[in-house]
This record gives C-alpha cells, sequence and structure tokens, in this order.
C-alpha cells in the first residue's frame, strides 16, 4: 500500500498543470465603421487548445464607457462547447471610443489543486477605430492596467502592463501568458505552452507577442483562506486577466 502511495505522488509531481485561463475574446478587437461585436466567454486553456471547463452563470458582465459602467448579464446566452458550460452575448457599438468589455466569473472549485480560482477578465474593443479611452479601468478586485493601447497592435510589438489589486501596484507578481491556439502551432515541449514572467518593484511586466490572433495575460494573486466543498482548507486564486490581439503586418488574421 505505502508502495503504491508513493507511485501515486511521483505521477501526480510529473503529471503537468493546466494553466486556467478565463477567456473574453470579441469577435473583432478594433470596429472601424461601428457595429456590432461578439463576444466569446469560455473557461478553458487556451494554448492547448483545451480541456474546457464548465463555466456557470458569471456574477457580473458588463462594459465601461465615458459613459460609466452597464450591466450587460441580461445579454449572455448559454453556448456550450464540448459539453462545457460557455457564454456569449452581443453589443451593439454605435460611437466612437474604447469598449471596456469585462466578466466577474463565480468561483471555480479545482480539486486538484485544492483551491478556487476567481479570473476577473477583460477586453478592450475600440468602437469606429477613436483610439480614446482604451486605459478606462472597471474597479476590480485585481486587474491590468495597460501602459500600451490594447487595440491596433502589430505582431511583435510590446504590451506593457501594471498589475493592481484594490488600486494599488503588486509589486513582483506573476504573469502567465498564452496564446489562443487556432491548430497551426505544436509546442515542442510542455515548457512552450504557457510563457511566465514578473512585474517589477512598481508592478509593470512587459511582453513582445510573437505571433499574429489572441494573447491572454493572467497575473495571479493569492487571495483569501477558504473552505473546500468538504470542509477542508482551502486556498484562493485570484486573476486578473487582460485580453490583446497582434494583428501581422501582411494584413488581419
Amino acid at each position: 500500500m505505502r508502495t503504491f502511495a508513493a507511485a501515486a505522488t511521483l505521477i501526480a509531481l510529473a503529471t503537468p498543470a493546466f494553466a486556467h485561463f478565463q477567456e473574453i475574446l470579441p469577435s473583432e478587437d478594433v470596429l472601424p465603421d461601428g457595429g456590432k461585436v461578439v463576444v466569446d466567454l469560455v473557461f478553458t486553456h487556451p494554448m492547448e487548445r483545451g480541456p474546457t471547463m464548465d463555466m456557470v452563470r458569471p456574477t457580473r458582465v458588463g462594459v465601461v464607457t465615458e459613459r460609466g459602467i452597464e450591466d450587460l448579464s441580461g445579454t449572455l446566452v448559454e453556448t456550450p462547447i464540448d459539453g462545457k458550460q460557455a457564454w456569449r452575448f452581443e453589443r451593439n457599438i454605435a460611437e466612437p471610443g474604447a469598449q471596456v468589455l469585462f466578466v466577474e466569473p463565480q468561483p471555480y472549485w479545482e480539486p486538484a489543486e485544492n483551491k478556487y480560482i476567481i479570473h476577473y477578465a477583460k477586453v478592450v474593443v475600440d468602437g469606429y477605430a477613436s483610439g480614446e479611452g482604451w486605459d478606462r479601468l472597471v474597479g476590480l478586485p485585481v486587474e491590468i492596467a495597460p501602459l500600451v493601447r490594447p487595440t491596433g497592435i502589430w505582431t511583435g510589438n510590446l504590451f506593457r502592463g501594471v498589475v493592481l489589486k484594490d488600486g494599488q501596484p503588486v509589486p513582483g507578481a506573476e504573469i502567465e501568458v498564452e496564446w489562443v491556439n487556432d491548430g497551426s502551432v505544436t509546442p515542442p515541449n510542455e515548457a512552450f505552452i504557457t510563457q511566465v514572467i514578473k512585474a517589477d518593484d512598481m508592478g509593470v511586466f512587459s511582453y513582445a507577442m510573437p505571433k499574429a490572433g489572441w494573447w491572454g495575460f493572467a497575473a495571479l494573486i493569492d487571495g483569501p483562506e477558504a473552505q473546500s466543498p468538504a470542509g477542508k482548507p482551502a486556498s484562493t486564486e485570484l486573476g486578473a486577466l487582460m485580453w490583446v490581439k497582434a494583428t501581422d503586418m501582411g494584413g488581419p488574421k
């Protein structure tokens, strides 16, 4: 029995931990003529193209514009993926300016890591290619404040941001980075699946996106202690996520 337990432990240690990412991906990052944008909410592993986890109905979905915050939760439509819960909503953009779309999901229990995961995710869509309002903050418990306009970005550009918790910079924050794989890339080994960078003493990080498509930046921060569904001590992972699209100079992807 002891030998079996030791073997099971070794297997568990050898099994890679999937990087969970809360996606909030719009059909476009810039709408030069305004119009409708479709936004998909999926809790998954982007670079590995799954597996997808069940995402129960979010606590809140909304948008920040120059007029403030608008709740969009009533527009959610359930759109399952691979038999797992996922969501979608549409928004009509009828005026110039940035639309900062965000989602506050309900806590996800991950038994393999004995923790709850809450990833507050956001993405910016630029109405009429105005280039204005992209640095508005939602005011989430944890959030990435962009230092580079997160729309109209060329492949290879450097994206920079500040990791915030309760509105204050988080020195040395760890940020996981993944690309939404369209099937064209096979990582040579597990080290290439999730890129990992650390913020400096001011909470600032940077990353050059080497390929066109959507990139997710997930700053992971320890949350409050919690109890597992079985009533045992557990931890909480708070994620400040921001999604940025890179586009090749040869044309849109």
